[in-house]
């Protein structure tokens, strides 16, 4: 079998008065969910812990994003998280304060047999 990606989804979320990374980052991967609905795993009978999910957030600080709180974060499949840097910090000097802006990628992958689907002629 051959593992392939299925979906990808991307998100963003921010804290925008704590400071708090992982507070971003987990808003981050809430919005890049809430963009799918993956219902292949009912409708064909697959296990979704069949299901390998990689996890990339892009913050400026990576270090102070808590890999363990965004894993918890994922309802479904075998999830690995991996924090880089990215996203954006936006500075307010006004008022001493550091806006965190997360980004999200989510990629869902399973193993499925080489030629067991394919996509059917849409005019024949």
């Amino acid at each position: 079998m051959t593992e392939k990606r299925i979906i990808l989804e991307m998100g963003t979320g921010n804290d925008l008065y704590g400071e708090d990374y992982t507070k971003a980052a987990c808003r981050a991967v809430q919005d890049a969910l809430h963009h799918s609905s993956i219902v292949l795993f009912k409708s064909l009978g697959i296990d979704h812990r069949e299901m390998r999910v990689q996890v990339t957030i892009g913050v400026q600080q990576p270090e102070r994003v808590d890999i363990e709180t965004l894993r918890a974060e994922l309802p479904r499949g075998r999830p690995e998280v991996q924090v880089v840097h990215g996203g954006l910090d936006v500075h307010d000097p006004d008022n001493a304060t550091t806006h965190v802006i997360a980004t999200a990628a989510i990629a869902a992958f399973l193993p499925l047999e080489p030629g067991a689907w394919k996509l059917s002629d849409a005019q024949g």
